[in-house]
This record gives structure tokens, C-alpha cells and sequence, in this order.
């Protein structure tokens, strides 16, 4: 087999949906003639925690880890008691909400004192380890998954030094990262990330985007080949769920809106809110049947818009769950709910559940740009409908229509596409295989 290094710094037991596309890859990756070689970081800050992916590991992996020194406990100090908790209670703390003036300083530093990211420092002693490392074990390729995107300074360095082809993976963007602009960046150091981006452009010897907007802006940026694999889906994942239905108290079926995963208050759907609130008050069946099930960390902006609408009795907050329980909750859904960052520089990304969500073969109730890429994936598969957050008539026309199939069939239709298997993991790391055999 082909040996192929890949340097991420989330690896199990690291929860959430970045960690997943490469543990996907690697687990299928030895079928297209691939050994796994994972480098990642021995002790690690990690927001969210889920044994369970580990078990998609496979046993002939090799993996590394080593130590690294993160600035958490400096933020600790700045921020006073609690800071650690306030960290975990809010999604996303760079984006979320008016802060304190300890806040915006703790950001500040964070945005210029770290740069590009605070997981920096872990570059120079992984570059000593990997190139001993390399030396003694050679690999084929090279990859480097970011964010955080200092993975991809570990990558440059390794390869000005040896000369192994390398693959740059973008999950996210990186300038054109929505919150970057909430970190306070001076001037300065927009210039030195731009330069450091770059460079990482330029160097490798391709890049690998997960959309096609990204696609589309990094090639206009650079003559380095630009490759695009999307996330995706494990089809082993949802092959025992396929049929699950979600059941009241009572026994009787339950209609279903489901969210798993991150929710933050810059996604708050309040339009959806509303029309769901004056729904169930027009019709008492509706709101006896109706669950909105939240299953993963959410912002109090939202449970608080919710109560507002005057829906609080139909939450049912599971808290974070493991991806497996993820899973089962997004299979008996009756609609699977999906609101974006309300912010315009959200608008070429895919987040990385909505293709478990097409796995799920549920409705899904897009929230955001109706032009942007994950309105585009909805209208390929017919998996969903794609409303603008203040398009209170198409959230109205859509929930209307699910609501009278769940009444005449006593659940929702399950989507039928064969256009969603294109994105099953299997399919997806046939096509990097194929990238990393045409290499240089």
C-alpha cells in the first residue's frame, strides 16, 4: 500500500462534524489502496467529546499524537471565574452576542497575538518530530486539514524540507472565514494571515475545497490545482435507521422538527418561530403532535425565541448526544431543521450535517441565502426546500405541507433521490484516492 500522512488537529475523541470527514476517509481509505498515517495532538482543548467515532478507526491505522500547548489557561486568568464555563455554554463566543470589554480584549489577543490561530505553537515542534519521523518512515503524500489552518504551516514546512507532494484540505475558508471579522485583526496582521494563505495556495501541490464557491475563489487565486470533495455521509451509519418514527408520550406519532448539532444565535431562526407559533395556536392537533427536538449544544437565544413564540412546551432538549444518537434522531424526524449563520460570508459554505441530514431521507427545512450553496445541494437532490429568514411564506407553504402528509399518512414521506448518493463516504474517498494517485 501507499503511505499517506494526515496532520489534523481534531481526531477522537473529539466530537462535532470536523472531525468526522477524515475519520471517514481513513476508515476507507485502505480499500482504494491508502495506509492512514494520522498526526494529532496528545492533549488537546476540545469543545465536544464522542468516543463512539472511534470505533470507525480502522485497526491498521497508524496514529501519533504529541503533546501541545494551547492559551486556554491564559484566557482563564484574563476572564476571571466562570470563564471556562461561558466558553462551553455559548456556541460560537466570537460571534455570539454584545461582549464585555474583557471579552473583546480576550479576542483582540487572539486574533493578533495568535496567528494564525491559537494552535500555532503546536507548528514548530510537530515540523522537528514529522521530519525525523518522515525520514525513517516515509509516506507517499502529505495532507493537512484545516481549520485550524497552522495544520497547513506544519504541511509547508515538511514539504520545502522533503519534497512530499501535498495536499492542502480546506473545510472551512480561511480570510473569508465569517467570524474573522468579529477578532478585532489590526491591519497588520490581515496582511501577514493574507500573505500566510497565500503562500499555503501557492506551495502545495494542490488544494482541496469542500465547495464549489471555495472552488471557485481560491482557483481565481493561485495556479496550483484546486480539487473539491464535499463531506458527506456513511452509508453504515444509517442503514439500521432507516425506519425509525418518533413516538409521543402517548404512543401516537409525534410531528417531528429536528435540529442536531450546533445552534447559535446567529442562526436564530425567528421567523420560523413565529410561523410555527401562530400555527400551533390556530390548530390544537398541531401543537398536541408537535416536538421541536433539539440534540446538541444550543445558544439560550434560541430556547428564549422559542418560549417567546409560545412553543416552550413543545422542546425537548436532548443536550449533546454522541453521532450515533445524532443519527437515530435525524432518521425519525418528521422535518430536519437546518438555519444558517445569518451572516452574507455563510453563503458558500455547506455545513457538514446537511449531508447526514440527505442520508436521513427527511425533509429538510433549509434557513438562509435562497442563492447559496446549500440552497444549490437542496434543489440537486430535492431534498428540501431553501427560505430565506424572513420568507415567512415559503417556511409557511413548506411546514403546511408536511403537517397535512404527516395527518393523512401519519408521517412525512421519506425523500426519494438517487441523487444523494453521490455524497456517501465511500463514493467521496474513491475520488480522493484517485487525487492522491495523481499527485506529482
Amino acid at each position: 500500500m501507499k503511505r499517506v500522512l494526515i496532520i489534523t488537529y481534531y481526531w477522537p475523541p473529539s466530537g462535532g462534524s470536523g472531525v468526522q470527514r477524515w475519520v471517514k476517509f481513513t476508515k476507507y481509505l485502505p480499500g482504494e489502496g491508502w495506509q492512514p498515517v494520522v498526526y494529532a495532538p496528545e492533549n488537546p482543548s476540545y469543545q465536544q467529546l464522542d468516543e463512539t467515532l472511534a470505533a470507525d478507526v480502522p485497526d491498521g491505522a497508524e496514529i501519533i499524537r504529541r503533546p501541545i500547548r494551547e492559551p486556554y489557561t491564559v484566557y482563564r486568568r484574563l476572564m476571571g471565574k466562570g470563564a471556562s464555563t461561558d466558553i462551553k455554554t455559548i456556541v460560537t463566543p466570537i460571534s455570539s452576542g454584545r461582549k464585555t470589554w474583557k471579552q473583546r480584549l480576550s479576542l483582540w489577543i487572539r486574533g493578533n497575538l495568535f496567528v494564525p490561530d491559537p494552535r500555532v505553537g503546536w507548528v514548530r515542534p510537530s515540523v522537528r518530530f514529522l521530519k525525523k519521523y518522515l525520514q525513517e518512515h516515509p509516506v507517499d503524500a502529505i495532507v493537512t486539514t484545516g481549520p485550524p489552518h497552522s495544520m497547513h504551516l506544519i504541511g509547508q514546512r515538511l514539504h520545502a524540507a522533503l519534497g512530499t507532494p501535498w495536499v492542502a484540505d480546506f473545510r472551512d475558508p480561511w480570510t473569508k472565514m465569517y467570524y474573522l471579522k468579529h477578532l478585532g485583526m489590526t491591519r497588520r496582521t490581515w496582511r501577514r494571515i493574507g500573505r500566510m494563505e497565500q503562500a499555503v495556495l501557492d506551495e502545495c501541490s494542490t488544494v482541496l475545497a469542500v465547495t464549489p464557491a471555495v472552488q471557485a475563489d481560491f482557483r481565481a487565486r493561485t495556479s496550483t490545482p484546486v480539487a473539491m470533495i464535499t463531506n458527506g455521509f456513511d452509508e453504515s451509519d444509517f442503514a439500521a435507521n432507516c425506519h425509525l418514527e418518533r413516538s409521543r408520550d402517548d404512543k401516537t406519532p409525534a410531528f417531528a422538527l429536528t435540529h442536531t448539532g450546533l445552534f447559535a444565535s446567529d442562526g436564530n431562526p425567528l421567523t420560523l418561530w413565529k410561523v410555527l407559533g401562530e400555527m400551533a395556536a390556530e390548530d390544537p392537533a398541531l401543537r398536541s403532535a408537535l416536538q421541536l427536538r433539539l440534540c446538541g449544544k444550543v445558544d439560550r437565544e434560541i430556547y428564549a425565541a422559542i418560549a417567546e413564540a409560545g412553543l416552550a412546551e413543545s422542546v425537548v432538549n436532548l443536550g449533546y448526544v454522541d453521532h450515533a444518537t445524532a443519527v437515530r434522531e435525524q432518521c425519525a424526524a418528521s422535518v430536519l431543521l437546518l438555519p444558517l449563520r445569518n451572516d452574507p460570508d455563510y453563503k458558500p459554505i455547506l455545513p457538514g450535517k446537511l449531508f447526514e441530514y440527505l442520508a436521513a431521507r427527511r425533509p429538510v427545512l433549509g434557513i438562509g441565502q435562497e442563492d447559496g450553496a446549500m440552497a444549490a445541494v437542496l434543489r440537486e437532490t430535492g431534498a428540501g426546500t431553501m427560505c430565506d429568514w424572513s420568507n415567512e411564506a415559503g417556511i409557511r407553504t413548506f411546514l403546511r405541507a408536511a403537517w397535512e402528509q404527516f395527518c393523512a399518512k401519519g408521517a412525512v414521506p421519506p425523500v426519494d433521490s438517487s441523487a444523494v448518493e453521490r455524497y456517501s463516504r465511500r463514493n467521496l474517498t474513491h475520488e480522493l484516492a484517485e487525487l492522491l494517485n495523481q499527485l506529482p
